[in-house]
């Protein structure tokens, strides 16, 4: 694993700095094909102004640079793709269906024409769903079964006519994502202070998650679940009380 400078990684100037630098560090992941995401309480650890990350994540959103999702792994947790990547991670997904000969593949070209270009926000209605794809072609049930079935729709349990756009693929990488950070989270409650040097830390492999480190220590900082104190010796990792 690479290690980072924890005092020159940790923050950035602005979102779209952060974002990109941190698309191009997503650990490479084994048997899982999914493209570089990147987390909102990553981006709160790493631009030190809140109100600036949401501000220029709405205006990038806008601008149709980047989506967010809303993920299952927490209340607050969204994950932030840049555009071109979710549509190859949808391509990935059409690719393999196209290879099993399945019907009704146009709806994906329906669902990347017409209803992410147009309906930006994280989730969209039955209705709409359905009217923005009938600009393609006729809608059957089956095409929104397809979308469903190739992880590009969720369908909300509160709202069952309502659904959250998200990431295929995905669901083994959020396992971990969970499992993960309860394993940071538990090593360093073990400790005496419950803290751990930067450097040391960084070194260390998580046994139960895909992702690195470098990927948790930034999303449980964001997340206020862990906090970094200077020393004269360098950054300190601690537990943030309850």
């Amino acid at each position: 694993m690479t290690v980072f400078c924890a005092e020159q990684s940790l923050t950035f100037s602005d979102t779209l700095v952060a974002l990109q630098i941190m698309r191009a560090q997503f650990p490479r992941i084994d048997k899982v094909s999914i493209k570089p995401f990147i987390l909102r309480s990553q981006l709160y650890s790493s631009v030190m102004d809140r109100t600036q990350v949401d501000r220029e994540l709405e205006s990038l959103r806008r601008a149709k640079t980047l989506r967010i999702f809303k993920l299952s792994t927490g209340q607050d947790d969204h994950a932030v793709m840049f555009l071109d990547d979710y549509i190859n991670q949808i391509d990935s997904v059409v690719k393999k269906k196209e290879e099993k000969k399945l019907p009704n593949l146009e709806a994906f070209d329906w669902f990347k024409m017409h209803v992410i270009d147009t309906r930006l926000e994280p989730n969209i209605s039955h209705e709409e769903l359905c009217s923005l794809l009938s600009l393609g072609g006729k809608v059957k049930d089956q095409h929104v079964s397809l979308l469903i079935n190739g992880g590009v729709l969720i369908r909300q349990l509160i709202d069952p006519d309502m659904y959250w756009f998200a990431i295929p693929s995905i669901g083994s990488v959020l396992k971990g994502l969970s499992q993960g950070r309860k394993e940071l989270l538990g090593l360093l409650s073990r400790k005496k202070y419950k803290e751990m040097m930067m450097a040391t830390l960084e070194k260390k492999r998580l046994r139960l998650s895909p992702l690195d480190m470098r990927f948790h220590l930034r999303d449980l900082i964001g997340s206020g679940h862990l906090k970094t104190i200077s020393t004269p010796t360098g950054l300190v990792v601690r537990v943030s009380k309850d």
